[in-house]
């Protein structure tokens, strides 16, 4: 058998072929393809990194701006009314009086008015709805933002009411010998209606309803010789409830000389009882168990909550410095943060995220992490201020007009 010998050709041939990788591309090509592909990356992820530090940047220049004054972006001259009370509704404001009840946008306009004959009106607002009551007297009032629901009359006076996020409203109505705790929906239909005894259960002084208006939660207090017994009591109307007693009791507590004269429900499941020793902050998803108590170490002046913290104002306990301090808690009863003031103390209003204090023509803002947002003197008398719905604005309610104003960083 013969062999030819292969040209240089076809070994030089061989030897290309050989070095050549799998596809065809070169190991110079394949050096700069990975090369131009980690440059990619590096700039990707530059660009990465740059945007979040401009917006954590812009976020926390905001939080940590403060506001120095304020322009105005719509003024509506008022009628002064000496007997007007106002309070944040569905991101507007209502307003008020023995005579009549308006809803008020953030423009000032008056979206829409009715008139009522109640000689001490009591208002509660839960989302998009408000109840009236009279109380001592019989009449009930349900509004949406859309305007006037119902009006229901009570068969005994009224001493308290409260309203959910359905517009179903409940009541607290006192006869001689028996009170009542009735539901009714925003109509006028009665759900449910308890009855208690004086002689038993005490005299009502406040209760809360969930939002979803399936929980309820009492204050009583009665005299036990020379004693003040306070009782809290929750109310289920759910399936738990149903299953548990025929009153829909699902629990209840007992304080010895110790009176509380506010409940509220700050989310659908957490409830604060506001006493005159502490804070009591409790869990209800279906029963009531007790989470945190916060004792006061003072005299209290004023409360405030939202659906996050609940606070107190007391007056300052150093009295170099004078005026009020402001403590701030969250819901499980950590102190968030203690804040001093000195304007004059007459109205607070909790927001989500801050609070607001007026008295007079000062009014303060003050973040949820306790830091100063604002704090100015107008030139007017402030009825109420409240958060408007765009960022930084806010409806301002004096004496003959109404506001809308917007914070700047500069001097007015």
């Amino acid at each position: 058998m013969k062999f030819r010998r292969k040209s240089g050709q076809e070994q030089d041939d061989k030897v290309i072929r050989v070095k050549q990788p799998l596809g065809g591309e070169t190991r110079e090509n394949q050096k700069n393809r990975r090369k131009k592909a980690h440059i990619k990356t590096f700039w990707v992820l530059f660009l990465l990194v740059l945007i979040v530090s401009l917006s954590v940047g812009v976020y926390v220049y905001r939080k940590m701006r403060r506001y120095r004054g304020y322009k105005v972006i719509r003024s509506t001259e008022l009628q002064y009314e000496a007997t007007a009370e106002y309070i944040e509704f569905g991101g507007n404001l209502l307003k008020y009086t023995p005579e009549g009840v308006s809803y008020i946008n953030a423009n000032g306009d008056m979206v829409w008015t009715t008139g009522i004959d109640l000689k001490v009106p009591i208002a509660k607002v839960k989302g998009d709805y408000a109840v009236i009551g009279d109380k001592g007297g019989n009449t009930v009032c349900v509004f949406s933002t859309a305007g006037e629901v119902g009006k229901v009359t009570m068969p005994y006076e009224i001493r308290d009411i409260d309203v959910c996020k359905t517009g179903a409203f409940t009541v607290i109505l006192e006869s001689d010998e028996v009170n009542y705790i009735n539901m009714y929906s925003s109509t006028g239909e009665k759900i449910y209606e308890m009855q208690t005894s004086i002689d038993r259960s005490g005299y009502p002084i406040d209760m809360t309803i969930s939002d979803d208006g399936q929980k309820l939660f009492t204050s009583y207090f009665r005299l036990d010789g020379v004693n003040i017994v306070n009782q809290l009591t929750a109310y289920n109307f759910g399936e738990v409830g149903q299953n548990t007693n025929a009153d829909r009791m699902v629990g209840g507590f007992t304080f010895d000389d110790e009176m509380i004269p506010k409940v509220e429900f700050l989310t659908n499941s957490c409830v604060a009882a506001f006493t005159d020793q502490e804070i009591k902050l409790y869990t209800m998803k279906e029963k009531p168990t007790e989470k945190a108590t916060i004792a006061y170490d003072g005299e209290v002046i004023g409360v405030f909550y939202s659906s996050s913290y609940v606070g107190i104002v007391q007056k300052n306990p150093d009295a170099n410095v004078g005026g009020y301090l402001m403590k701030v808690y969250d819901t499980s009863g950590k102190e968030l943060f203690q804040y001093p003031f000195s304007i004059e103390y007459e109205r607070i209003y909790a927001a989500k995220n801050e609070i607001i204090v007026t008295g007079g023509n000062q009014c303060l803002i003050v973040t949820k992490s306790g830091r100063t947002k604002f704090s100015y003197a107008f030139s007017s008398m402030i009825k109420s201020m409240v958060p408007a719905a765009k960022r930084n604005q806010y409806i301002v309610t004096f004496e003959d007009r109404t506001e809308t104003i917007k914070l700047t960083t500069e001097d007015k």
